[in-house]
């Protein structure tokens, strides 16, 4: 008997039945609502439910300190939401007139951002005195906290 591979390599490739599922997708079903977490720091950890708050990267979960980032974060997420909700309902007068407060809030944050932390955006540069893009540290680098 030979180790050479047989002339025919049909049995590199697989196939399926018509009705078979190419893959499959499982959720894990969330036992309970209770308890949730308030409103701050459900927007901090991104969850309500803090069954659902699992380790991302395998980062160590740990509360966030209120920063200019996390206030960003929180008004662009309400930004977000009412911009959702303004696609069904665009002639809800109160929900725009709130958004436009918001979008406020949203520019005076990221105004006190730049001043305080650096530029985001390329544009953030618009009228500074030198060039700050690689100043450190940036916001989204990551500590070395991390689990195992």
């Amino acid at each position: 008997m030979s180790n050479t591979i047989a002339a025919d390599e049909s049995f590199r490739t697989g196939s399926l039945p018509d009705y078979a599922a190419l893959a499959g997708a499982y959720v894990p079903m969330q036992k309970s609502v209770l308890p949730r977490y308030d409103a701050g720091k459900a927007l901090a950890r991104g969850t309500l439910f803090p069954g659902l708050d699992l380790p991302f990267m395998n980062l160590v979960n740990q509360e966030m300190e209120q920063t200019p980032m996390t206030e960003m974060m929180a008004i662009d997420f309400v930004a977000d939401e009412l911009e959702l909700y303004l696609d069904t309902h665009r002639m809800d007068r109160e929900a725009f007139e709130l958004y436009q407060s918001i979008l406020k809030l949203q520019k005076e944050a990221r105004e006190r951002f730049v001043r305080l932390c650096g530029p985001m955006l390329q544009s953030d540069q618009m009228g500074m005195d030198r060039y700050a893009w690689l100043d450190a540290p940036w916001p989204w680098e990551l500590s070395d906290r991390r689990e195992g």
